[in-house]
């Protein structure tokens, strides 16, 4: 019987060979097979269901965390999106037919770039059982590989899923080593695959904040670090108490994982506190539970709670929002650097001068001004298609795309 480290071994070295062929391998070809995953997917919608129903009985019994639950439990619309997501890839452009004009030219030749893929890819990922579907379609389309590894809590959805996508993989001309899943149940651990960069490109992990930590702590290869929630909002005394409403609540509309959600909410110390309490109200019946700062919670003890420090640093991945008064919009942008997850914050203000000030001051993945973060994976009207939000410096930040599963390759061509 072979170990778990000689399993893990196996896999990651198929996985590799996998990706080589995949990089040679038509657009065409992986184009359909695209399609054949989203085929599968929507023709085993109850046989995913059910292994996914176990999956949260067990979890009540082992009395999960409660935002776990949530990013588990699947339904036929998040299948139906997952679907809808795959078939727009197989629709779109190859990106790695796409040439880009090269930052600089080497004289008396001709420099241009081309995106290629970037090889092969491991997503750990917590619940959200669908994503190693649309993991999966991302790489494929993008000439990738994949190896997921899903937590205990989605077990039988995860085999479920993978076995499918396997099975689907067989009816194309695409090497079946190209979606690989590793089951907990093999006893291989998160840092025995994050360390094989001998094998591996990327890594990806998604979900809680000491999920991500924790790879990124232990991984040995590139890792694209995801973020979900505590974003920051600025609330302008110019901005628009109607507009600042319908962001913080539309922003927690994207279930089941709220990316992109508003937690915590500065505000001018000058604005008329009959405004707030109209907030407040609103958002209550909106089923928020509000806490707020010393002085905030002092002012309105009918609508906040009091916060803890810590807590303007931690997501909360729930309905939940925290206010705090500020002096300034510089008082708001040294705030928001300091305790923000730094992936998508938000300013809602009328002042041209503000918007600028605080595009350039926040240090942020991506801002938004005047408009609600609200995240989609598959954006309506949009041919785009994304896995989630990205806070770190240098590699991708911000939206994850298929662009994001390729690196540059530089040309000189005399």
């Amino acid at each position: 019987m072979q170990s778990s480290s000689d399993q893990m071994l196996a896999i990651v070295r198929e996985s590799q060979k996998a990706a080589a062929e995949l990089a040679q391998i038509s657009g065409v070809k992986r184009r359909n097979g695209v399609l054949a995953l989203a085929k599968a997917v929507e023709n085993s919608f109850d046989e995913i269901l059910e292994a996914n129903t176990l999956d949260l009985e067990i979890s009540r019994e082992m009395a999960i965390a409660e935002p776990i639950v949530d990013w588990l439990k699947l339904t036929p619309e998040r299948l139906e999106m997952t679907v809808a997501i795959l078939n727009q890839l197989s629709k779109s452009a190859d990106p790695t037919r796409r040439l880009i004009n090269a930052p600089h030219q080497i004289e008396p030749s001709q420099t241009y770039c081309q995106l290629i893929p970037l090889g092969t890819i491991a997503l750990i990922y917590e619940a959200f059982p669908e994503l190693a579907a649309i993991a999966a379609g991302m790489c494929l389309k993008t000439g990738n590989s994949l190896i997921t590894r899903g937590c205990n809590a989605a077990s039988n959805s995860n085999q479920t899923i993978a076995a499918i996508l396997k099975k689907a993989l067989a009816t194309t001309d695409l090497p079946l080593s190209s979606i690989e899943a590793i089951s907990p149940d093999l006893g291989i651990s998160v840092q025995e695959l994050v360390t094989q960069d001998r094998y591996l490109n990327l890594v990806i992990p998604y979900g809680r904040p000491s999920l991500v930590k924790q790879v990124a702590e232990k991984a040995t290869t590139a890792v694209l670090k995801t973020a979900i929630g505590n974003c920051y909002l600025y609330w302008s005394l110019s901005g628009s108490p109607e507009l600042t409403r319908h962001m913080i609540v539309d922003s927690h509309d994207s279930e089941p994982d709220a990316v992109n959600a508003i937690e915590k909410v500065l505000i001018h110390k000058d604005t008329k506190p009959s405004v707030l309490q109209s907030l407040f109200n609103n958002l209550q019946q909106h089923g928020f539970e509000l806490r707020g700062d010393e002085a905030l919670t002092e002012r309105f003890p009918e609508f906040l709670k009091s916060i803890k420090s810590q807590e303007w640093r931690r997501p909360y991945l729930a309905k939940i929002l925290a206010f705090r008064y500020v002096d300034s919009l510089s008082q708001a942008v040294f705030w928001i650097n300091r305790y923000s997850s730094g992936h998508a914050d938000c300013i809602v203000t009328e002042s041209y001068q503000e918007s600028r000030q605080f595009v350039q001051g926040v240090d942020s993945a991506l801002v938004y001004i005047n408009t609600s973060p609200k995240f989609s994976r598959n954006p309506e009207g949009s041919e785009a298609v994304f896995l989630g939000m990205s806070n770190q410096k240098g590699y991708r930040p911000g939206l994850i795309s298929v662009e994001t599963f390729t690196t540059i390759k530089q040309v000189v061509q005399g």
